[in-house]
């Protein structure tokens, strides 16, 4: 029996797919069809792909011409699966002649020409195309900036900024304005990282207007504000998501998986630190607003918002009312504690641990921006580390994920709007001096 492999990412299964798969076939007895992992794609930069691995492994099955169906994982895996399904012949796609030379060492090698005039990428061009406003201030604005030219479809039309010397870091063929108005006129989407007090009256207008909005957290200071904001999305038909790149972190998710799973047993206590050095001069964000919302991220994911019981301590700069340099949360659940410690003033180790009855994830700093994290046991010999490739801090994963929403009509944001509530509630309680002043 004659054994034949193949691989491919199946998005947006197309005739070009059946046509490739059909040779494959012919080439032997027994087709097994490799599909890359969402994670996979990612770290080789296929961050375009707009179906889940299911989907896409449902349409590969669709067909009847896979006698297997893999899920490819890891770099070098090919290698694996050849000597481990002692494999005949490896084959794909022409526009990859020379790329495989290297498995001729293993089994023959076999470049099929591809269907001309099919393509995934064509097609996901042709469905989206979204014009994209950046509104704020910041070095967050150019890092969205220089991330969304890595997404597929995506064309940033302007920038709003109350900086005059920030507008001259873009393009001149951009709209770069003071106006808000006139960049909502021009744009079908935009990104909001101005400092959070203008967060809800933008993003209001912004979706009183018809247009989509990704907003960094907090979208709103008062909980009622966030709830109107999300109500008036769905009334208009639009997409309003919470901006926390931490959340599309490939390691970051992995790790929450791994928790609710039961990896270290019951999840008891959650510890979360982000500071960073700053003076809280002028419009700086303090430090509740900077860091809470990505502090708050994994207790309430992996605990819930409904806690018994919080306690604020902050540590306020005398020179702006309620610009606080330190801020300690903590958290009472039923069944377990939590922590955050955040400080545009104070700094500290900035790393996540995650306490169970088993054992323990320690994710070290910046936890925020996570690639790696381990799993510790009582017994060392157990113990495991992973690591996952992250590009651009996440962003360009948010991006995909906000652009697929819009695309579909339906939110694919990884932050659920309890979790966006329960922020803006801290917030509030925060601004409504519902803390003990160090």
């Amino acid at each position: 029996m004659i054994k034949v492999i193949t691989y491919g990412t199946y998005d947006l299964f197309h005739y070009g797919h059946q046509r490739l798969l059909e040779r494959a076939k012919a080439l032997g007895d027994y087709l097994i069809v490799g599909v890359t992992a969402d994670d996979f794609d990612k770290n080789r930069g296929k961050i375009n792909v707009q179906q889940s691995l299911m989907e896409r492994i449902e349409s590969v099955r669709a067909t009847g011409l896979a006698d297997e169906i893999i899920i490819e994982e890891y770099e070098g895996q090919k290698i694996d699966d050849i000597k481990r399904y002692d494999i005949d012949i490896f084959t794909v796609g022409s526009d990859w002649v020379g790329e495989f030379d290297y498995l001729r060492e293993y089994c023959d090698v076999v470049y099929l020409e591809r269907t001309e005039g099919v393509s995934s990428t064509d097609i996901r061009s042709k469905d989206r195309q979204v014009t994209l406003g950046l509104v704020g201030e910041g070095l967050v604005l150019n890092k969205f900036y220089n991330e969304s030219q890595y997404v597929n479809g995506l064309t940033v039309g302007g920038i709003c900024s109350g900086d005059e010397n920030q507008l001259k870091d873009f393009d001149d063929d951009l709209i770069l304005t003071q106006d808000f108005d006139e960049l909502l006129n021009n744009v079908d989407a935009i990104f909001i990282v101005s400092h959070p007090s203008k967060h809800y009256k933008q993003a209001k207008k912004a979706l009183e207007n018809g247009v989509h909005v990704l907003c960094e957290s907090p979208i709103a200071l008062k909980e009622e504000e966030l709830c109107e904001l999300f109500k008036l999305a769905k009334k208009n038909n639009l997409i309003l998501m919470d901006s926390i790149k931490t959340a599309y972190s490939t390691a970051y998710n992995r790790l929450l998986l791994l928790a609710k799973k039961g990896k270290i047993g019951d999840v008891i206590s959650v510890d979360a630190t982000c500071t960073s050095l700053a003076d809280g001069s002028g419009d700086d964000w303090n430090s509740i607003t900077a860091w809470g919302p990505t502090a708050l991220l994994p207790v309430f994911q992996l605990l819930g918002t409904d806690y018994k019981d919080k306690n604020i301590n902050s540590l306020l700069l005398d020179s702006a009312e309620n610009f606080d340099l330190f801020t300690k949360i903590d958290f009472t659940y039923p069944n377990a504690v939590a922590s955050i410690k955040v400080g545009k003033g104070v700094k500290s180790e900035g790393e996540l641990i995650i306490s169970g009855t088993k054992g323990y994830i320690y994710v070290p700093a910046p936890w925020w921006k996570t690639d790696y994290f381990e799993i510790r046991f009582e017994n060392q010999n157990e113990n495991k580390k992973y690591f996952y490739q992250l590009d651009g801090e996440g962003i360009r994963y948010e991006l995909v994920a906000f652009i697929k929403s819009i695309e579909l009509n339906k939110t694919g944001s990884y932050i659920d709007i309890n979790i966006s509530k329960e922020i803006s509630s801290v917030m509030e309680d925060f601004n409504n001096n519902k803390f003990n002043n160090l």
